[in-house]
């Protein structure tokens, strides 16, 4: 099955070559054969639609680490986001580590500015706070006065959650999530199943 790596959050500092090549890497050790890193690294080649013809024929599409924001303004309204969702629709999974989970939220927070700005919206009215086990978590009370009304989703590093047709969420990896909506929070560790916006 073809994997496609979108490094467009490492393009800011000119690392995307960098970190594709690392993301091909890391999935090669796994035995994938077929993966390819798409540069898609501004506004101009998210909308080239050879780019994105490669996007929509992926069965998984990854959103790598860097800057959330460039990520998200580069892939909203373009062809190649438009593309990935048409893979989606088809039965692909759309995936992201850190800033790219961050952008496949409604919000997201950038730290470089501090400020809440409009994700993808994969996931409504949610905010994911990634590595949550480290700095992710000095975020949550800022974020539940900005958001009173959104799910925040801590994730914990080396973890991840996956979601399921019933709209359910199950966690993978060493860590575990936090989930925060109003005044509850509450933790749920390797295997546990839980739905957005039902935190008891």
């Amino acid at each position: 099955a073809p994997i496609c790596i979108i490094p467009t959050a490492a393009a800011p500092d000119h690392n995307h070559k960098r970190a594709g090549n690392n993301g091909i890497r890391w999935f090669r050790s796994l035995g994938v054969r077929n993966v390819f890193a798409v540069d898609v690294i501004d506004s101009t080649s998210a909308n080239d639609p050879a780019l994105a013809a490669s996007i929509r024929t992926s069965k998984l599409v990854y959103l790598l680490v860097g800057f959330p924001r460039h990520l998200g303004e580069t892939l909203a309204n373009s062809l190649c986001w438009q593309a990935a969702l048409d893979a989606y629709e088809q039965g692909a999974v759309i995936a992201g580590s850190s800033a790219g989970a961050m952008v496949l939220c409604e919000h997201y927070y950038d730290p470089y500015e501090k400020k809440v700005l409009r994700g993808l919206n994969l996931i409504p009215n949610a905010c994911v706070l990634p590595h949550h086990n480290n700095f992710g978590r000095s975020w949550a009370k800022q974020l539940l006065q900005l958001l009173p009304n959104a799910t925040l989703i801590g994730i914990d590093e080396s973890t991840g959650i996956i979601n399921d047709e019933e709209g359910g969420w199950q966690v993978h990896g060493a860590g575990e999530i936090m989930l925060y909506h109003g005044d509850q929070s509450t933790g749920h560790g390797r295997g546990a199943h839980f739905h957005l916006h039902r935190i008891a």
